[in-house]
């Protein structure tokens, strides 16, 4: 789990899942709330699922970096010995 985390911590892959969230989450929130950016009618429950919508793929692609990273070192620590 210590591994997990010191690979979820790099600032590399933060800002790569930073960049990632802000793209596939805009495209996403365009394509889901569409209806409400057009009619300019935001209420909490929108705001609420929008956020989530931009957290989504951050999580995943963080998950995905740190997965590879751990998977990695517990790769070549088991070379090493």
């Amino acid at each position: 789990m210590q591994i997990f985390i010191k690979h979820c911590l790099i600032k590399r892959n933060v800002v790569r899942a930073i960049k990632i969230g802000l793209v596939v989450g805009t495209i996403l929130a365009v394509i889901n709330h569409y209806d409400m950016i057009v009619s300019g009618k935001f209420d909490l429950r929108r705001w609420v699922q929008i956020v989530v919508t931009y957290l989504v793929p951050f999580s995943v692609s963080l998950w995905n970096s740190a997965m590879t990273g751990r998977s990695h070192h517990l790769r070549s620590k088991k070379k090493g010995c």
